[in-house]
């Protein structure tokens, strides 16, 4: 499992208001100097910037909204304010905070402040809605809240961005000036501009290696990697259900999910529950941390406690394998595809490099103070993610596809 759980207590890190650090790091392309080497990011393209400028020159209080496939994802953001002209605040996982002390300076400078994802953070908040209010800069909220690694592909929103962009509305309507808020989504497209075969093959073997086989480098790209992947599927419905599941792979994969999310939901949350996997994942781990946190249990619960915790992390990896992903095998997702495997296996991912990030803006989506409570689904998500997913469609056709049978 990853280090996205921190078991110390919290503490909230505000955002660096002033514009120096930024502009240094700007000047000088720290950004592109760190994806470059951190991710493999060469180069970028941002289009329809001048949407964001617009809503700059309005004085809006700005959310800007992007799909979150890669860890780099937030630094890219970096280049689109650096095209737009100003600089923006940012929504940061707290655990980002506690991988090393420069990261977390960094963070901080660029305009980063904390938020708890294990918790409802007021702090945080009240950050975010003051930023739109006032309409300072713009702000960055990844409303997915969690990396995917699936670029064409949106997982479910969650909806406390509504709650944030509505109340700041909310404010910056009862205003002396008045004034509006928007919601830009931004569509984050990553274009791998090497050899796919060459890149991915080294991963494989060694994956094959893992499981006491012999390289299949005689089989076509994509039997390779669906073999790789129904035999890491058998190897967790062994453990979790004793033995193989049948059906088809979307359904097996839902049966895992709920195999390990539906008796821990009973346990903390008083019955199963349904919906995203993200939003499932987030109310169990809010039950299951603060008494880790706190220190106020004995060591074998607090063990219980962290296997509950790397099933419900298991969980969010398999809800990240579409079953139909590579029905569309462009270069792109099997690249994705590839990377995930390696990254749920090792907890590490290899830089392949030659990636080209394409930052698309959308148009702006203006933010009503009210909601429609008769609406089962709130319609500022409903609108947001179905604007975002649409983006991303368009951006997919660009990717070139692979021959099946090679």
């Amino acid at each position: 499992m990853q280090n996205i759980i921190v078991d110390r207590p919290y503490g909230f890190v505000p955002p660096h208001r002033g514009t120096w650090w930024p502009a240094f790091i700007r000047y000088f392309d720290f950004q592109g100097v760190w994806l470059r080497k951190a991710e493999g990011v060469v180069d970028y393209e941002c289009r329809h910037v001048e949407r964001l400028r617009e809503s700059l020159r309005a004085e809006r209080g700005i959310l800007l909204a992007p799909n979150h496939c890669r860890n780099g994802d937030p630094i890219v953001m970096g280049w689109l304010s650096k095209e737009a002209g100003c600089h923006v605040y940012a929504m940061a996982s707290w655990h980002l905070y506690n991988q090393g002390r420069f990261k977390a300076w960094a963070i901080q400078k660029m305009g980063g402040f904390s938020v708890n994802r294990e918790g409802i953070d007021r702090q945080a908040i009240n950050t975010a809605v003051q930023i739109l209010e006032t309409a300072e800069r713009p702000l960055v909220v990844f409303p997915e809240g969690a990396v995917t690694r699936t670029n064409d592909r949106l997982h479910s929103l969650l909806e406390g961005v509504a709650f944030i962009a509505r109340t700041g509305a909310k404010k910056r309507a009862a205003r002396v000036d008045g004034g509006k808020v928007v919601v830009h989504p931004v569509a984050l497209k990553y274009r791998f501009q090497g050899d796919i075969r060459k890149a991915v093959d080294d991963v494989l073997t060694d994956i094959e290696h893992r499981f006491t086989w012999r390289p299949q480098r005689e089989r076509p790209l994509l039997e390779r990697i669906n073999r790789l992947g129904r035999a890491l599927l058998c190897l967790k419905e062994l453990q979790y259900f004793g033995e193989t599941q049948t059906g088809r792979m979307e359904d097996r994969m839902l049966r895992l999910i709920d195999r390990l999310l539906s008796p821990l939901e009973e346990e903390w949350l008083g019955r199963s529950q349904t919906g995203g996997v993200v939003p499932r994942v987030k109310a169990l781990r809010m039950r299951i941390l603060p008494e880790i946190v706190a220190g106020t249990i004995s060591e074998q619960e607090r063990e219980r406690r962290w296997r509950q915790l790397e099933d419900i992390y298991l969980a969010q990896q398999v809800s990240c394998y579409p079953p139909d992903y590579l029905t569309l095998p462009s270069v792109d997702r099997v690249l994705e595809t590839v990377e995930r495997l390696e990254e749920d296996l090792t907890d590490r991912c290899r830089v392949h490099g030659r990636l080209k990030v394409i930052i698309d803006v959308g148009e702006a989506i203006e933010v009503s103070p009210l909601r429609n409570k008769s609406a089962d689904e709130d319609p500022l998500m409903v609108q947001l993610g179905n604007t975002l997913q649409r983006m991303l469609d368009e951006l997919s056709l660009e990717s070139p596809l692979i021959d099946r049978d090679a």
